[in-house]
């Protein structure tokens, strides 16, 4: 069971990102997935996630409109947009059975990747 995250880096405040997250080793076709962040100093905390169809989101307030998850099947990818100094942090896609537990306590954590916003 493994999940590889990708696409982090340096961005400009206003900028753009798109984090990919690549699920293997199980039946991750019909799992839930998400992405949580940490910033330096801080608790990790949920960011978004998206049903198994890909009909259902979730987002946390603090990106809603900035930012938006999609899936093709075992990929999940998070669209970044008017990115803020705010938002770096290390980003860790997850994945779980349901919606109540990836937004919560997902059961797969990936390696992280590193999002930093700064001019």
């Amino acid at each position: 069971v493994q999940l590889q995250a990708s696409g982090g880096g340096l961005v400009q405040p206003g900028g753009s990102l798109r984090l990919s997250c690549r699920a293997s080793g199980g039946a991750f076709d019909y799992y839930a997935m998400g992405w949580f962040r940490q910033a330096p100093g801080k608790e990790r905390e949920f960011v978004a996630a998206i049903n198994w169809t890909g009909g259902t989101t979730n987002y946390a307030d603090f990106v809603k409109g900035r930012f938006t998850i999609s899936r093709d099947g075992t990929m999940a990818s998070l669209q970044m947009d008017s990115l803020e100094p705010e938002d770096t942090a290390v980003y860790y896609c997850a994945a779980a059975a349901a919606m109540s537990i990836v937004t919560s306590t997902p059961d797969y954590w990936g390696q992280g990747t590193l999002v930093t916003v700064s001019s």
